[in-house]
């Protein structure tokens, strides 16, 4: 006998447990289900993002960042550290209890909110008049009947065709988070946000990366400007980008990999490793999901079809985060999710796209939001633009972090700002101040204008917008 609901969610990483939790607080009769097991099989929500994703990797760019500090930059503040060693086995168990402590948070988040968690996969089994009838496979089967699903199944790595992951010598984001030890030598097809962190991160504990990228460009979607900035901070480190490439064989052994590979000059080369990540984007996860049952409509990808307010084709059906359109970033299925549950209730829920911003969280980190100059310029438009350098900041020196900048561009009749691109330190947490600005439709003599503490990082901020106009005051 099935057990009925008012909504159940399959699926419980950002933007899954987020809109469960929405659901419940708007008085809805919830369940979530979700599949992912930590290492002793007990339950571990969060998807990707929480345990193989955005958590775990922030925790090991933490702690390599307090390696590289102690070993490179303590010595300019008068701190002498000698023979400073990484324990890598503690280190990936501190990342392993920063992720459990997320997945027990949103365990507790269920229970307070009253919303009936299950643990397995939750497919699709047939429509019914009560609406849908869900399956949860696990250590115990449930049938499960809603009015409203929404499917929040997220997405999966993306391998190279005929080299599959063995997360033991061919890495995606998961095996690249749990190494038992600093490999000699990596390389990393991709120089995507998985690459460039994870390339960060084993660069600063010792290793020798390589990173290979098809495309000719560095960050192809980031303002230009701030992507040479950053290549340049890259490059200084140590972290060799090479553009343009194309990858042929990839041969493994129990030592390590080798990879054939044309470089952008035609000629033939070849990289030995003992580790080698493939981030080369992620796809939709709907495998298992049972979408034939009921007639749900996928695309080629295998993504799920939905409108704009993420409507399937199937009434009562919605589906949000990463196995839906738009950006995988799980902020991105957070803003969804609730919009989603608004939606149901008969509200009004809202997502604006262009305002979503995205963080690349090496060191110095890149956040943006809005339109990059390439694209303004694409689009001729009119605009307006300013920068202002950290190093002409006083908080950025006193840190001791003075690489990249701030840039606004505005456009050149109303002011109103079309986009901000930050390239240094805190840039993910700087660029909320333009996501409030843009989401409001300020101008940059807005931002011009509010007092920003003295002396902080946000001046900077400040300062790209005064200098739209061209009148910065400390540069």
């Amino acid at each position: 006998m099935s057990q009925s609901f008012d909504v159940v969610v399959i699926g419980g990483g950002p933007g899954g447990y987020i809109a469960a939790i929405r659901a419940a607080q708007l008085g809805f009769k919830v369940a979530c289900i979700d599949e992912w097991k930590n290492a002793t099989g007990g339950p571990a929500p969060g998807g990707t993002c929480t345990n193989i994703g955005c958590i775990p990797s922030k925790a090991l760019l933490q702690s390599s960042e307090h390696f590289d500090h102690a070993n490179h930059h303590f010595a300019d503040h008068g701190i002498t550290a000698t023979d400073v060693k990484i324990d890598i086995a503690k280190m990936i168990g501190r990342k392993d209890t920063v992720v459990k402590q997320n997945n027990d948070g949103i365990l507790y988040l269920f229970k307070k909110n009253k919303i009936t968690f299950f643990h397995g996969r939750g497919s699709f089994a047939k429509a019914v008049e009560a609406g849908y009838e869900i399956q949860v496979t696990g250590a115990k089967e449930e049938l499960l009947t809603a009015r409203q699903i929404i499917v929040a199944t997220g997405s999966n790595a993306r391998a190279l065709p005929g080299t599959p992951f063995d997360e033991e010598m061919v890495l995606s984001n998961d095996g690249a988070l749990r190494l038992g030890a600093v490999p000699k030598k990596m390389v990393l097809i991709g120089s995507g946000v998985i690459g460039l962190e994870m390339g960060s991160v084993w660069r600063r504990l010792g290793s020798d990366v390589t990173i290979l990228e098809g495309l000719p460009t560095f960050l192809g979607a980031v303002d230009e400007q701030i992507a040479k900035e950053a290549k340049k901070a890259f490059d200084k480190q140590g972290l060799k980008i090479e553009l343009g490439v194309k990858v042929g064989d990839i041969k493994t052994t129990k030592k390590g990999v080798s990879v054939a590979y044309t470089n952008a000059k035609g000629e033939a080369q070849s990289l030995d490793a003992d580790k080698l990540i493939v981030s080369i984007g992620r796809v939709p996860n709907t495998i298992g999901l049972n979408a034939e049952a009921v007639g749900l409509q996928l695309d080629e990808r295998g993504a799920i079809v939905v409108d704009a307010e993420c409507r399937t084709n199937l009434k009562g059906v919605w589906a949000v985060g990463d196995v839906v359109r738009g950006p995988m970033l799980a902020h991105k299925a957070e803003e969804e999710g609730v919009a989603v549950a608004e939606r149901i209730a008969g509200q009004h829920g809202h997502v604006n796209f262009n305002t979503i911003p995205w963080v690349i969280y090496t060191s110095p980190e890149i956040a943006w939001v809005g339109e990059t100059e390439q694209q303004l310029k694409a689009r001729g438009a009119a605009y307006k633009a300013g920068t202002f350098p950290f190093l002409a900041n006083g908080r950025a020196r006193a840190l001791g972090d003075t690489t990249g900048m701030v840039k606004f561009l505005a456009d050149a009749t109303t002011d109103e700002i079309l986009g901000v691109h930050i390239v240094g330190p805190m840039a993910s947490e700087l660029i909320a101040e333009a996501v409030v600005a843009m989401e409001f439709k300020a101008s940059a003599e807005d931002i011009a204008r509010i007092c920003h503490a003295h002396p902080s990082l946000s001046e900077a901020t400040k300062e790209a917008a005064l200098a739209v106009d061209k009148r910065t005051l400390n540069f």
